[in-house]
């Protein structure tokens, strides 16, 4: 893959796509977006957007790719919270 950035907006939002091999046969957009909750408060949104062709043929794969995900969210959470 050859990810290529769709949108930098500092403190806001950082999203960028990737290709496997030829666009629609296997894409993945990844972001991660940043909102103001109250005062000293903000809430981070990560995901990813997948789709193409093998899609279909993908269950196992994006099954680890989610819980991946759940894992680096948990162990994000846990480091910004002890750094408060």
């Amino acid at each position: 893959m050859n990810p290529r950035f769709l949108r930098i907006d500092s403190n806001r939002e950082l999203r960028w796509k990737g290709e496997l091999f030829v666009p629609g046969i296997f894409d993945g957009e990844h972001y991660f977006i940043l909102e103001q909750m109250e005062e000293g408060e903000v809430r981070l949104i990560q995901g990813e957007l997948f789709s193409g062709l093998l899609i279909p043929f993908c269950g196992k794969l994006l099954l680890t790719t989610r819980q991946g995900f759940e894992l680096f969210n948990t162990a994000l959470k846990q480091r910004v919270e002890l750094s408060c």
